[in-house]
């Protein structure tokens, strides 16, 4: 029996709901590929200077005119060259005015900071993006297991993923039909684990999380949805 409902928008909500991000930044339409006059990324009057392109074409999926592109798009919003999680709060709240994104955020911030540092460089976001965007089933997997896995011990406990549950409803549970009961996050963190958990040890590991989500077929539908977005 596949996942349904909530439990797939829990898996496939990483990916869809970073076009929010994608259209704040200016890179929601397809990247330009025209030449750029500057020969490597623009990096004068920035707090934070990237990595040099052929370094980051070379960690990602894209080519060195698409990374100028989005570097300018990131720039634009973030003139320091880096990203707090207030930003990123602000970002979701403009796109969720009715509901409380607050907590999302700052569990997909603490996804794309991958150094812990408190801010997100555009190289967190690029190889980020690069991952969510062209990057296999089984790298978006990976990528979704690692902002499920909130302390990073390796394992999704029921804390765990209904700390991320009621962060989603919170975000935009009031949209979804039928309307949500206060217990709708627990009894789909329920049924989550009865489906992930295969030895019933009461944790979710990457390899049961990953074999689970690529016998879904409508996990595997919804990723081949974000393919080919720029």
């Amino acid at each position: 029996m596949g996942l349904d409902g909530m439990e797939v928008i829990a898996i496939v909500v990483v990916v869809g709901l970073f076009y929010v991000v994608l259209k704040q930044f200016g890179i929601w339409e397809p990247l330009s590929l025209e030449e750029s006059n500057d020969g490597d990324l623009e990096l004068s009057m920035v707090r934070h200077q990237p990595e040099g392109l052929d370094q980051l074409q070379v960690q990602t999926k894209f080519t060195r005119k698409e990374l100028q592109s989005l570097y300018r798009g990131f720039k634009n919003e973030c003139p320091s060259g880096l990203v707090d999680e207030e930003t990123f709060k602000t970002i979701y709240s403009q796109f969720f005015p009715q509901g409380d994104a607050t907590t999302y955020a700052h569990f997909l911030f603490n996804a794309f900071d991958m150094d812990r540092s408190g801010s997100i460089r555009f190289e967190d976001f690029v190889i980020g993006l690069s991952v969510l965007l062209r990057g296999s089933v089984t790298e978006k997997l990976r990528w979704a297991f690692n902002l499920y896995d909130i302390n990073k011990d390796g394992y999704v406990t029921k804390e765990e993923m209904l700390a991320i549950m009621t962060s989603i409803y919170d975000m935009m549970g009031r949209y979804t039909l039928p309307s949500v009961r206060d217990d709708s996050p627990f009894d789909h963190v329920e049924k989550f684990f009865q489906k992930m958990d295969r030895n019933r040890d009461g944790v979710v590991t990457i390899d049961e999380f990953i074999e689970t989500c690529q016998k879904d077929e409508s996990i595997m539908a919804s990723m081949q949805l974000f393919e080919n977005v720029i």
